[in-house]
C-alpha cells in the first residue's frame, strides 16, 4: 500500500503540541491549580501520547517498505492525544476563571 505522506505533518504537529502540554503543566504548577484538578495529569498523558505518535511517525518515515501500521498507530495516537488535550484545556479554562 502506498504511503499517504502525512507522517511529517503528524511528526511536526505532535512535537509542537508536546510543547503546548508543557506550557499548560507549568502554568498549572506555577498557579498552584494542579492541587485542585486532574488537568496536569491528563496533560501528562496527552504529552506521552504525542511523544508516542512522534515515535511511530518517525518509524513510518524510516521504514524501508510500505508498511502503514506505524502510520496508522501514529494517526490514532495523535487523535486520541488531541482529544485529551482538548479536555485538558476545558478543565484548565474552567479552573482558571
Amino acid at each position: 500500500m502506498a504511503r499517504s505522506g502525512k507522517q511529517p505533518h503528524i511528526l511536526n504537529a505532535s512535537t509542537n503540541l508536546i510543547g503546548i502540554c508543557f506550557v499548560i503543566i507549568a502554568g498549572l504548577k506555577i498557579t498552584n491549580v494542579s492541587d485542585r484538578t486532574f488537568a496536569d495529569e491528563i496533560c501528562i498523558v496527552s504529552a506521552f501520547g504525542f511523544l508516542c505518535a512522534c515515535g511511530f511517525s518517525y518509524a513510518s518515515l524510516r521504514a524501508s517498505q510500505d508498511n502503514d501500521r506505524y502510520e496508522k498507530a501514529a494517526d490514532y495516537l495523535f487523535l486520541g492525544s488531541l482529544l485529551l488535550l482538548f479536555v485538558d484545556v476545558v478543565l484548565f479554562a474552567r479552573n482558571a476563571v
